[in-house]
């Protein structure tokens, strides 16, 4: 039984072989690489794994690069592997779009547990539209492209995330803690503040491309929501 994919990036022969073994038991098929560059290497050429395992320290391209450039282009499950354990280095990770971050030396049914549980939050995202309509904009999910009358809206993938999820909402008044399950999908350390800069940033945007930027509506004291045009 193929449980998915998993690439695993570290430059450590060692910590290779075991998560190769350990995954590899347990029904994943197993894809390593021995560094950043050759972990892009395998996404650049096609690549398309559910889960990447990602180490922090390597020499030449770290993973704070490598994660930069996976999330500049999907959103695949990222769980960073690190020696590191400060609480500094856990924020620096998630907010920069890690999903998970583990502390090397790790045991080996917390690491399988992690990554049950990111595949299946993963499973629950899969079974949306492939895209959305209406009289303003126009999403394509799965190539990830928003387009309005002006032309095609660059967003970053968080910001991309944050309309999906107003947009795939319409009506509703999403909160605080529903926008960070839905677009952030982890609450640690994310403040009310950033959300509503984040929020901004998508709004600044969306007004910039020529879309009403209160398409997005604050509902003081609960949240915000998308209004969907009527008719």
């Amino acid at each position: 039984m193929n449980r998915g994919r998993v690439l695993v990036i570290d430059d450590e022969e060692d910590v290779l072989a075991l998560v190769r073994e350990l995954l590899e038991r347990a029904g994943f098929e197993v894809i390593t690489a021995g560094g950043g560059e050759e972990g892009l290497g395998h996404l650049q050429n096609g690549l398309d794994p559910d889960l990447v395992l990602l180490d922090v320290s390597m020499p030449g391209i770290d993973g704070w690069r490598v994660l930069e450039r996976v999330r500049a282009a999907s959103d695949v499950p990222v769980v960073m592997l690190t020696a590191r354990t400060s609480e500094l280095d856990t924020v620096r990770g998630l907010r920069a779009g890690a999903d998970d971050y583990v502390a090397k030396p790790f045991g080996r049914q917390e690491l399988l547990a992690r990554i049950d549980a990111l595949l299946r939050r993963s499973e629950g995202r899969s079974g949306v539209e492939d895209a959305y309509e209406d009289s303003r904009l126009r999403i394509d999910y799965l190539q990830r492209r928003v387009v309005v009358e002006s032309g095609e809206l660059a967003l970053t993938p968080l910001e991309f995330r944050l309309l999906s999820s107003f947009v795939r909402n319409a009506g509703q008044v999403l909160g605080h803690d529903q926008l960070l399950e839905l677009v952030w999908r982890d609450a640690y350390g994310i403040s009310p503040e950033e959300v509503r800069t984040y929020v901004s940033y998508l709004r600044k945007k969306l007004r910039e491309s020529g879309v009403a930027a209160d398409v997005i509506e604050t509902v003081r004291g609960f949240g915000y929501r998308y209004r969907p045009p009527a008719g």
